[in-house]
């Protein structure tokens, strides 16, 4: 857990992210965000629940969005419980973004947040899927599970894709530079050959040697 100059928190798990903290109001709020990663496809649930209420002296925005530019929530003036859910167009970190407008001066408020962000197969209403399709307790947890390894797995993937990526990234740029010195190296010998050469006939021709 890291707080940043810029006010963002950022956290990056795998499934499920919990949080509980206090946002002081201020004039001049800054945001601060929670951070992050699903996978194209995958479903996203976000639950926010806040002390206090309308017209208290402090508004409490949130804003959800993720890196490709997609906005997926925007609400102003937040107070009780707010549950967003939206499928992710693409693997992309999405940003949870909430400030404390403060709307009384010389008062010192703050909102109690409890934030909880839950994807993929822990994001799905398991409830409603066993009374939906009539399933044993013990069938809808083996479900829970396959799809829980499954995403692990795509996570993988993932993982090993772009690790190979980055490998022929770091390739690429080696041989880049290797060339590059080699070049130096040839343009240097070259021009002091050169040199030594342009010397060597000034001097005979002054006779000085």
């Amino acid at each position: 857990m890291q707080f940043k100059n810029f006010g963002i928190l950022a956290f990056v798990v795998a499934l499920c992210l919990g949080l509980h903290f206090d946002l002081p109001a201020s004039q001049t709020p800054e945001q601060v965000c929670i951070r992050d990663f699903v996978s194209e496809g995958q479903l996203v649930v976000v639950n926010i629940a806040t002390d206090g209420s309308v017209g208290d002296g402090q508004v409490l925005n949130l804003v959800i969005r993720d890196s490709v530019g997609n906005e997926h929530r925007r609400k102003k003036d937040l107070a009780g419980e707010v549950r967003v859910a939206f499928t992710a167009p693409s693997s992309a970190a999405f940003d949870v973004c909430l400030e404390n407008q403060l709307q009384i001066k010389g008062r010192s408020l703050s909102r109690s947040v409890e934030l909880d962000i839950e994807s993929g197969s822990q994001a799905r209403d398991w409830n409603m899927i066993q009374a939906t399709e009539k399933l044993k307790p013990i069938e809808v947890e083996l479900r829970r599970i396959e799809e829980l390894t499954d995403e692990i797995v795509d996570e993988l993937n993932y993982l090993k894709a772009r690790e190979e990526r980055l490998r022929d990234t770091n390739e690429s740029t080696n041989r880049r530079v290797r060339n590059f010195s080699i070049l130096v190296i040839v343009v240097l010998v070259s021009l002091g050959a050169w040199q030594i050469n342009y010397l060597r006939n000034y001097f005979k021709a002054k006779h000085i040697i």
